[in-house]
Order: C-alpha cells, then sequence, then structure tokens
C-alpha cells in the first residue's frame, strides 16, 4: 500500500548494529538499570510550582478569595506526590550509579531512600512561602528597573528573566539538598525555554532582575548579591579548570565571580574567575573583559570603538548621501 515502509531483510542486522553500538558507548546508555528520574515529569513539576507560585496567571484564571484555597488545596498534593516520585528515583538512580545496588534485593535497598523522599519532599514543599516571598522582590525589582514595563502582570507572564530567576530559585531549593540531576534538569528545561542559564548551585541575592535576558550564563560557584541588575549576553564563568595529575577535571571548587550588592552588569559584560570580584555599587559596561577583581564604586568601561562610514560601492549619488546622511 502507498505510504507503508518496511526494512525488510535489513531489519534485524540493523538492530544488531544499533544493539552493538550500545555496548561500545557506555556513557550514552542506561540499560541493565532500574531507576531513572523522568525529565518530563520533572517539567510538569516545575509548571506546577510556577502556577502555585503566581496563582491567576498560569493554570486556572477564574480565581477568587475563596477558590483559590481549594485550588492550592488540589494543587498542592499533586504536586507533593509528582515530586516525592521524582525524588525517590533520583535518589535510587544515584545509589546505582554509586554501585550499591542490588537488583534481587531491590525493594529492601529503596525502603531508605523513600523515606528519605519523603523527608525532602515536605522540606522542600515548606519552602514554597519564603520562596514567594523572594519572587516578589524580584518582580518588584525587574518593574522599578525597566521603565518599559506597563505593570507587573505583563513582567510575570511575559518576562523571560523573571522567568528563568523563579525556575532557578526552586531549583535552587533542591540543590542545597543534594538531590541528584532534578535541579539541572528544572535549569536546563528554562535554560531552552528563555536562553538564560542559570545553574542551580549559584547563590543569588534578593531583588535580582535580568533584563532582555538572551545568552545570560551564570556559573555553578557565583555569588550574586542583593540588588543586582544584569542584560543580555551577561557571563559570569571560569577562567580556568584546574586539572589533576591524571589530566581529569577537579570538581568543586570556586570557578564563577562574587558579584557584590548594587552592581549592574551591561550587555554582553564577561567576567570570569573564582578570584574575581565586583565591588558593590560598581558599573560594568557592556562588551567588557574582566579577570580581575573591581573595587566599590566604580565604573568600568571600554574606548568606544572607531567607526568608518564611507558611500557604498556602485552607489547612486543620492543613495550615497542617505548612506552617509543615516544615523541611529
Amino acid at each position: 500500500m502507498l505510504g507503508e515502509f518496511d526494512l525488510g531483510g535489513r531489519l534485524g542486522p540493523l538492530v544488531q548494529r544499533i544493539v552493538a553500538s550500545f555496548e561500545r558507548h557506555e556513557r550514552i546508555r542506561h540499560v541493565n538499570r532500574g531507576f531513572m528520574p523522568s525529565r518530563s515529569e520533572m517539567i510538569e513539576v516545575t509548571r506546577l510550582l510556577l502556577e502555585l507560585t503566581y496563582p491567576g496567571y498560569f493554570g486556572r484564571q477564574d480565581l477568587d478569595s475563596t477558590s483559590v484555597v481549594y485550588h492550592v488545596g488540589e494543587l498542592l498534593p499533586r504536586l507533593g506526590q509528582k515530586l516525592f516520585f521524582q525524588i525517590f528515583r533520583s535518589l535510587c538512580y544515584q545509589n546505582e550509579v554509586d554501585g550499591h545496588y542490588d537488583p534481587a534485593g531491590s525493594e529492601e535497598q529503596a525502603m531508605p531512600f523513600h523515606y528519605r523522599a519523603r523527608d525532602l519532599t515536605v522540606q522542600f514543599l515548606e519552602q514554597i512561602p519564603e520562596i514567594r516571598e523572594m519572587l516578589a522582590q524580584d518582580v518588584d525589582a525587574a518593574y522599578d528597573g525597566d521603565p518599559a514595563a506597563t505593570n507587573t502582570d505583563e513582567i510575570i507572564v511575559a518576562y523571560p528573566g523573571v522567568m528563568a530567576v523563579s525556575v532557578y530559585r526552586y531549583a535552587h531549593a533542591l540543590h542545597r539538598t543534594n538531590v541528584p540531576l532534578l535541579p539541572r534538569i528544572m535549569s536546563e528545561w528554562i535554560h531552552g525555554v528563555t536562553g538564560i542559564d542559570i545553574h542551580p548551585g549559584a547563590r543569588i541575592g534578593r531583588r535580582f532582575f535580568i533584563d532582555h535576558g538572551t545568552g545570560v550564563v551564570i556559573g555553578e560557584t557565583a555569588d550574586i548579591g542583593d540588588n543586582v541588575k544584569i542584560y543580555q549576553g551577561v557571563t559570569l564563568g571560569a577562567l580556568s579548570f584546574l586539572k589533576d595529575e591524571r589530566g581529569r577535571m577537579v570538581r568543586g571548587y570556586k570557578r564563577h565571580p562574587t558579584v557584590q550588592d548594587g552592581v549592574t552588569l551591561y550587555a554582553n559584560a564577561i567576567v570570569l574567575g573564582g578570584d574575581t570580584v565586583l565591588g558593590e555599587n560598581s558599573v560594568i559596561g557592556g562588551s567588557t573583559f574582566i579577570t580581575s577583581s573591581i573595587p566599590p564604586n566604580t565604573v568600568v568601561s571600554i574606548k568606544p570603538p572607531e567607526l568608518k562610514v564611507r558611500p557604498a560601492r556602485n552607489a547612486a549619488p543620492a543613495e550615497a548621501q542617505a548612506v552617509v546622511d543615516f544615523s541611529i
């Protein structure tokens, strides 16, 4: 029939070739294991967190002061159940990775992780009111810092920087409890949505605002104080990577900058190094490249490039004049 596809005699050999590739490349396979968190479920957990954080903006929108109580009462257990199961699977996954999993006694081995996952889930859910307090201040900072904003509703439903910071704050709360994989799933999902890459291990203070946002990168060991504002393309990255005697990267040390209170970083500023400190109330100009500390109350800028404006080749006189007179 037209449109049908059949590999015929090629099916068996192709299956064997693909399976053989599994054996050759163990680092990109997950077989003979029992546990792996679900990326799709963690994305759903993140969406539920946003609905709970910003009632009336995401998900159900016909809420009033009475129905919102029932809405939260329905939403919270659903969120908790999904998160509990993913935390449980992530803990069991790490146990497997560490080489402690025995399929013959899997149920008995998993029981301690069941209790641990329950405790971590409750601990996380208890933090939601405090995280919402911080996010309310982030939204205020966005409104106060952007004259183009008409109101906070626009900021919540439309601004990618606020969305990325919202997911970061929840991912960071999970990261602090040493839950494997889940914080990175959350942060990399919102990275794909917004173009803003914030590692959940970064420490970020209150009233944090990312304006425009596209291309922002904030590394794992970055420390950011209160009332910091950054623009698109800013990188808080590592200057170099330590390696051990076998040439492997050393992990767990401070690689990314410290940004103190009140600092503003303009578009495409690049700040690198774990020893680099931007002093409080400093202003870092656009397209700067910084690898050493900056004192407080300092303005950093680069010399403006020299612009050359000339008539286009083979242009008619009127066109040439238009080119020369054009300005932004």
